[in-house]
């Protein structure tokens, strides 16, 4: 039977795992296309961070899921600029030389700081993922069950999430069947529709 827990800075082993698992779950995805080494550090930055963590699904070992998160994603991205920024320019540098137009979204990406700014405390899921050759066994809900159980909503008023509006209908059914309420949508400078769902203890 498969379990969850919280990585900790020993599971640094995972960090390739991780990498590995998101591409091959969202292998037509923008971060995938810049190449796995790109995503170990986007994760490791996760796993460092000290407002943020990692959980995940194993099964004898076997990484069957994860989630990325952060309690103050502001301040994450501002620290991951500070502290990695070289290392994400190395890591890029090879998908960019193949579509020079990666760079303006690079850098949009790392904006992102600006454009999350919020009134009230909030934990951003970030990322969530799972094995598609195991989906149905209820890793992806087990997932957010044990975030939501983290989360100290006298603190925080809500767990927030974005995702694709358009072709999206499986994700955005899942994340309602978790509980998660449809609180707004934008569009990103590339022209892609995004709506944002919370979760609060009060929904």
């Amino acid at each position: 039977m498969w379990k969850i827990r919280e990585l900790n800075g020993g599971d640094q082993v995972y960090i390739r795992e991780l990498a590995n698992l998101h591409s091959r779950a969202f292998p037509d995805f923008f971060l995938t296309q810049l190449g796995e080494p790109f995503l170990r550090t986007l994760y490791k930055g996760y796993l460092d961070d000290p407002d943020s963590g990692i959980i995940v699904a194993e099964e004898n070992r076997s990484l069957l899921g994860f989630i990325a998160y952060s309690n103050d994603y502001p301040g994450f991205y501002k620290r991951l600029i500070k502290e990695r920024i070289v290392q994400f320019a190395l890591c890029s540098l090879l998908a960019v030389l193949r579509h020079p137009s990666f760079i303006k979204r690079i850098l949009s990406a790392f904006k992102k700081s600006e454009s999350v700014q919020k009134t009230e405390k909030y934990v951003e899921l970030a990322s969530i993922c799972v094995n598609p050759f195991i989906e149905g066994r209820g890793v992806g809900s087990g997932l957010i069950n044990h975030l939501k159980s983290k989360v100290d909503f006298n603190e925080y008023a809500y767990i927030n999430l974005e995702t694709d509006a358009v072709n999206n209908e499986r994700a955005i059914g899942f994340y309602e069947k978790n509980g998660f309420v449809f609180s707004g949508m934008y569009t990103t400078p590339e022209g892609r529709k995004m709506n944002e769902y919370r979760y609060s203890e009060s929904e």
